[in-house]
């Protein structure tokens, strides 16, 4: 029988442009030092407001990467 162990963080990811392009930011970043990533899942999205406009998109995603695979 096989069993997989995954764990999960979460991590906030930033885009002048869009909450898709935030997203995929957190995504890559994780990528940068995790193998195995599985899931994205989006919680939050926010909009961080200067002088009244709003100019940078912020997505909190739970990222899940598998760590032990028999």
């Amino acid at each position: 029988m096989s069993e997989s162990v995954y764990k999960i963080i979460e991590m906030v990811g930033s885009s002048p442009d869009s909450w898709e392009d935030a997203a995929q930011n957190a995504i890559k970043s994780a990528g940068l030092s995790l193998r195995d990533l599985r899931i994205a899942e989006v919680e939050t999205l926010d909009l961080k407001i200067e002088d009244g406009k709003g100019v940078t998109y912020r997505a909190k995603v739970k990222l899940s990467f598998k760590i032990l695979s028999e």
